[in-house]
């Protein structure tokens, strides 16, 4: 058995702001770092010593990373990234919902629909999918500073007996899941930062 850890970065301006945000390379905000350290004071992540890391390598999942473990050694895959937006990055729904090129791409099958200019939910989904497969091929703990919508997919697929939703998966900022893996089959998972102070995933 070993631990695949998800944890989603801490909040942006975008966020904040509800902006559509996928590969957008902007920060945290001065509120999302702080809430991050609050977490990391209050409750316990688990010890990533000798873990394998990985990142998205957008900024805001760097900054996570170092806030939350400090300088761990980390690798950054692209592969791990947000949903590309494509043209409606940096918009509100407010901006956007009386555009016909909006309504379509928010009508019918929306995980379906490809942003102008970007991608699908679906794309995003299958690339996510098959590069955690890949990382599953070597042993070990495995720790993924990460977006929402990579998690929840990630969730969806190893627990759709949960019939979870999208916004039922997504975690807030700084918080995830350590999923038990044996191999590469989810066994179960437990909600992170865990609530105990041992520091260990119960």
């Amino acid at each position: 058995m070993r631990n695949l850890y998800l944890i989603r970065h801490g909040s942006t301006e975008a966020n904040e702001k509800w902006l559509y945000c996928g590969q957008t390379d902007i920060p945290l905000s001065a509120d999302g770092r702080a809430e991050l350290k609050k977490k990391k004071r209050l409750e316990t992540y688990p010890d990533m010593t000798g873990v394998r890391a990985y990142t998205s390598g957008l900024i805001r999942t760097e900054e996570t990373l170092n806030i939350l473990f400090g300088s761990l050694p980390h690798y950054a895959l692209k592969e791990l990234a947000e949903i590309n937006f494509g043209i409606f990055e940096m918009k509100s729904y407010d901006s956007l919902k009386d555009t016909e090129i909006y309504q379509k791409f928010i009508t019918g099958d929306y995980e379906a629909n490809v942003a102008p200019g970007g991608e699908s939910g679906n794309m995003m989904r299958d690339r996510v999918l098959k590069k955690l497969d890949e990382l599953l091929d070597k042993d070990g703990d495995l720790l993924l500073v990460i977006h929402g919508g990579p998690i929840v997919s990630i969730m969806q697929h190893f627990f759709p007996e949960m019939n979870y939703n999208r916004y039922q998966w997504q975690p807030k900022g700084g918080e995830g899941y350590a999923v038990v893996m044996d191999g590469k089959r989810p066994v179960s998972f437990t909600p992170l930062p865990v609530k105990d102070d041992t520091g260990r995933v119960s």
